[in-house]
């Protein structure tokens, strides 16, 4: 059985699978829950280093302090399932959460505020508001009305020379409100004309692949 867990190492770190060596706060291994939930899902093996190699659990307080993470560090919180695998003779834990549907999961920052996680690649990353309510539009049943106006004739022609382009850089080459440009980009991105990128230092919105 063991032949599982090694072809899931194989894959290495990516967006629905995370190596944790060991799990030492609840609270941070909470944001890789919600992150895994609001995003395609995922899988948790601890016991795991980074580059793969297979350290093995120390106790059960690792399972406890996943439990931990999903009850009280997740709101709501998430269900998980978890399975233990001995490979030689050491204990890895395999900690499965699912895909959310409809809910929207967070969890507490280090400075203890909630927030919304995803999961891009092998990184977590904190939702902004216009992902937020780009869900929101989604889930609803209202239509979208928009106007190829002179703004959205800026937008697409700086994304033709710029390929990406900042929420501040927007606003500042259209000259419009804070609410205006993500009302616009909200719209936009439901119909798949702009999607969003993630970076560890900024945030930008570019050409989608089926509007390229």
């Amino acid at each position: 059985m063991s032949h599982h867990i090694q072809r899931l190492i194989r894959q290495g770190e990516h967006q629905q699978l995370d190596f944790k060596h060991s799990i030492t706060d609840s609270k941070k291994i909470a944001r890789s829950l919600v992150a895994f939930a609001n995003t395609d899902g995922g899988k948790l093996l601890v016991g795991v280093k980074d580059n793969g190699a297979i350290a093995g659990v120390r106790d059960d307080e690792e399972f406890y302090m996943v439990q931990a993470a999903a009850q009280l560090y997740c709101k709501p919180p998430i269900n998980f399932e978890s399975k233990i695998w001995e490979i030689n003779e050491k204990t890895v834990l395999e900690i499965t959460i699912p895909k959310s549907n409809d809910i929207v999961y967070s969890a507490p920052n280090k400075e203890g505020k909630w927030m919304v996680y995803i999961r891009i690649n092998d990184q977590n990353f904190t939702a902004n508001n216009i992902l937020l309510k780009v869900w929101e539009r989604k889930k609803g049943k209202k239509g979208i009305l928009i106007r190829y106006s002179e703004i959205e004739k800026q937008l697409f022609d700086y994304l033709s020379e710029n390929q990406k382009i900042t929420f501040s850089k927007f606003k500042k080459l259209t000259k419009i409100s804070k609410p205006k440009a993500q009302k616009i980009l909200v719209n936009l991105i439901v119909l798949d004309l702009i999607e969003i990128e993630f970076t560890e230092n900024q945030t930008y919105y570019k050409m989608s692949i089926a509007n390229q």
